[in-house]
């Protein structure tokens, strides 16, 4: 199957937004097109949305996987470790201790 190319010409800052959006799912601007018009063939319509979380979604993730450690933890019987304790294990870490 050959290949096409498709030009078309956007404002700078909406391509600047869009190239983000496509990082932050996981594709390229490229495959976001050809996935777009081969559900748009597909369906005969345009097809669906695909969305980013918001800064705040991401971070109340964060924070939700972040609890959940803590109670894994805690169940597990590990006891809190001071920043020092936390920092010495980085440091032998990377040291390859």
């Amino acid at each position: 199957m050959g290949q096409s190319s498709i030009s078309i010409r956007v404002d700078d800052a909406l391509k600047k937004n869009f190239d983000s959006l496509c990082e932050q799912v996981g594709l390229t601007t490229t495959a976001a097109f050809t996935v777009f018009m081969k559900a748009a063939v597909r369906e005969r319509r345009i097809p669906f949305e695909l969305k980013a979380d918001t800064h705040e979604a991401t971070k109340a993730k964060a924070l939700a996987s972040f609890y959940n450690m803590r109670r894994c933890a805690e169940a597990a019987g590990l006891n809190d470790m001071t920043l020092d304790e936390i920092n010495a294990e980085i440091r032998a870490y990377r040291e390859g201790k």
